[in-house]
């Protein structure tokens, strides 16, 4: 299969600056319908489903002009969400002081660590699970993270 992505982020970065917005991730993946495209955008603040229709626009008549996927494809244009997962460094620092859940391996067995995040190093995170105890997890022991929906009134997390 054919990949699109550098294309793609490449074009997406030319009209992010237009519309306050930053690329988060980019997703590939072919069906048996055809080919999805997932772009998901992130802003301070939080992204509108406005923004995500006019990028959705703009990167689709680029996308057209250039006719750079011969097949039929299917361009979707979202948020990463609440609950959004943590793929690279950028990602990890842009969600210090939330919440998280990371699953990591710790030795010879994989544990789930949640906790505010406090610190992104070059090789490693820190996790606070409680107000007196600090995890430091490896970024190479890391199998999935995600940040985690906190209800801030009631103090718990989702």
């Amino acid at each position: 299969m054919v990949q699109y992505r550098t294309a793609i982020e490449d074009m997406a970065k030319r009209i992010c600056p237009d519309l306050h917005v930053s690329i988060y991730d980019i997703e590939e993946k072919m069906t048996q319908k055809g080919r999805i495209i997932t772009v998901f955008l992130t802003k301070i603040g939080g992204v509108t489903l406005d923004e995500c229709a006019q990028f959705s626009r703009a990167l689709s008549a680029e996308l057209d002009s250039l006719d750079l996927i011969a097949e039929r494809y299917f361009l979707e244009v979202s948020s990463p969400g609440l609950e959004r997962p943590l793929k690279l460094k950028m990602h990890y620092t842009s969600a210090i002081n939330e919440f998280i859940g990371v699953q990591w391996d710790s030795s010879d067995r994989r544990v789930l660590t949640r906790g505010k995040l406090i610190e992104v190093n070059p090789d490693a995170i820190v996790i606070e699970p409680s107000e007196e105890e600090r995890v430091r997890i490896p970024f190479n022991a890391i199998y999935k993270a995600r940040t985690l929906f906190s209800d801030t009134e009631k103090g718990s997390h989702k």
